[in-house]
């Protein structure tokens, strides 16, 4: 059931105000009641749509009628302390909000916001899983497009090796999955709306099983399987096609409810992102803490087909309802970001690794992480996290390597924003170190690199001829060759770290 406490976040998004009264925010919310006019409300309800109420006073008296918990009024209208208020919990939604998209949101969670054990529709499709076990007489599993588990019936007597391993790994396993596709199955599923019957593998585990596509118009939702010895036919043939049609109405609706949380999580993260004002009031609506935040930036890619990606890692990324997260994140331009609670790196790279283990292996993903930032400071960990981002693509990391922390690189990330100016033609094109460079090209030494290894080296001659692979007096031979060539005034501490920085910006270092 959906809960005050998830109503009350989700509203928020849209300019609700709330005053609980004395309701818990535990408080589950099971049915909406739209005010009937001047007869009163003509049913009951646990959530009550002030349609025409001009005041809170006036809205709570509705709401006790209605014997409901919350009351939604529209206006301009202040929380009051009249002690009417504590009988229920109020919603007093902005003027520029309309009725409809209120009423909208509130039948989506409420009617359909009931969570399953994977996050995803509503508790009634276990239910209705058991109800269609008992029309058709064997075992339901309800999955979705990509084989994942939604529902399932309650344990039947004999059950077949094989469904127990798909519905204790939520997902049907990779064996089982070929020997379907090897009987066309999922290719049945793509073209036609009838059930089919696949026979038992007794080798395998699996007895028979029938399977009916759950669509939508020309949309494939997912699939309702059946345990049975031999094909259905009669009532049970045409129960297991009503039922499909029955699951997609129930699949299409907790899609809605899912996708209607994205867009107000997505909202209120970029908010967040762009450095609102009330960063700190928008971070409790996401039920984030106000500190020890980081900002992840994910980029994917499938062959050509980088939008299809970045909508599968997006999906990944807020699978379950958002407040059964700790995470909370949004699509912008090419780039999927994620506010996480996160002292330590490894808790985001732990996070990314997860949401890479659960995709397509031939997708791939380059991620940067930011350092642990306060609510308010989520607008500049969002430009730390881009820039570690965009590192990791010019140094075109390898598929194991670790996403790079703004923390740990910071001092990377400085040179490739020195590389970067540096490469629009900023750098000096006179000066001892081009002088040097010149010469090279012309006599064929090695100056340049003998002095980024000698700066290196702190100026220590052994150090700088182990790392060159030459002797110590090859080095200091180099350097006084090098004073002939160009002034390069090695005493100044200033002229050594400008030295320093041309060498590692042109990658001399």
């Amino acid at each position: 059931m959906v809960t005050l406490d998830r109503l009350a976040n989700i509203l928020g998004g849209y300019g609700v105000r709330l005053r609980l009264g004395s309701m818990p925010r535990s408080t589950e919310l099971r049915s909406v009641v739209l005010h009937g006019g001047d007869q009163g409300p003509a049913e009951v309800g646990d959530v009550l749509l002030g349609v025409g109420a001009r005041s809170v006073a006036e809205v709570v008296g509705w709401a006790v009628s209605a014997r409901a918990v919350v009351a939604l009024v529209r206006g301009e209208d202040e929380f009051a302390d009249d002690p009417q208020t504590e009988e229920v919990a109020v919603m007093v939604i902005d003027p520029a909000v309309a009725w409809s998209e209120v009423a909208a949101v509130v039948y989506g969670l409420v009617q359909e916001g009931r969570e399953t054990e994977a996050g995803r529709g509503p508790t009634d499709l276990f239910a209705l899983a058991d109800s269609l076990s008992t029309a058709v007489d064997g075992a339901v599993a309800i999955e979705d497009r990509l084989s994942r588990v939604l529902a399932y019936s309650r344990p039947q007597q004999h059950l077949d090796p094989a469904r127990v391993e798909t519905i204790l790994s939520r997902q049907m396993p990779p064996w089982l999955h070929a020997v379907f596709d090897a009987h066309g199955v999922f290719a049945h599923l793509a073209a036609s709306d009838e059930p089919l019957f696949v026979p038992a593998q007794e080798e395998r585990g699996m007895t028979g099983r029938m399977v009916v596509a759950v669509r939508v118009g020309e949309q494939l939702l997912g699939s309702v399987w059946v345990s049975c010895p031999a094909p259905l036919t009669g009532a049970r043939h045409q129960a297991l096609a009503a039922g499909a049609r029955t699951v997609a109405l129930h699949l299409l609706r907790s899609r809605a409810s899912a996708d209607l949380e994205r867009q107000v999580e997505s909202e209120l993260v970029i908010r967040l992102l762009e450095g609102a004002a009330d960063a700190a009031a928008v971070a409790g609506r996401l039920g984030l803490a106000p500190q020890g935040l980081r900002v992840i930036a994910l980029q994917a890619g499938i062959a050509d087909e980088q939008h299809a990606a970045l909508l599968v890692i997006f999906e990944r990324a807020t699978t379950g309802f958002g407040w059964s997260r700790s995470s909370r994140s949004a699509l912008v331009g090419d780039t999927v970001y994620t506010v996480l609670p996160a002292d330590q790196a490894a808790t985001a790279r732990r996070w990314i690794s997860e949401r890479q283990a659960a995709l397509p292996p031939q997708m791939t993903v380059l991620a940067g992480i930011s350092g642990v930032a306060r609510a308010t400071e989520l607008a500049a960990a969002r430009r730390e996290a881009d820039e570690c981002l965009a590192l990791c693509a010019v140094q075109a990391q390898s598929a194991d390597a670790e996403p790079l922390a703004y923390d740990e690189s910071w001092d990377e990330i400085l040179l490739q924003r020195l590389r970067t100016a540096g490469s629009s033609g900023r750098t000096p094109v006179r000066g001892p170190v081009s002088q040097l460079r010149r010469h090279d090209q012309a006599n064929s030494t090695q100056y340049v690199a003998t002095l980024g290894a000698w700066l290196q080296a702190q100026g220590d001659p052994v150090a700088a001829g182990a790392q060159l692979g030459v002797h110590e007096n090859t080095v200091r031979n180099r350097l006084r060759k090098m004073a002939e060539v160009t002034d390069l005034g090695l005493d100044d501490p200033r002229r050594r770290l400008a030295t320093m920085i041309e060498l590692a910006v042109t990658g001399d270092a």
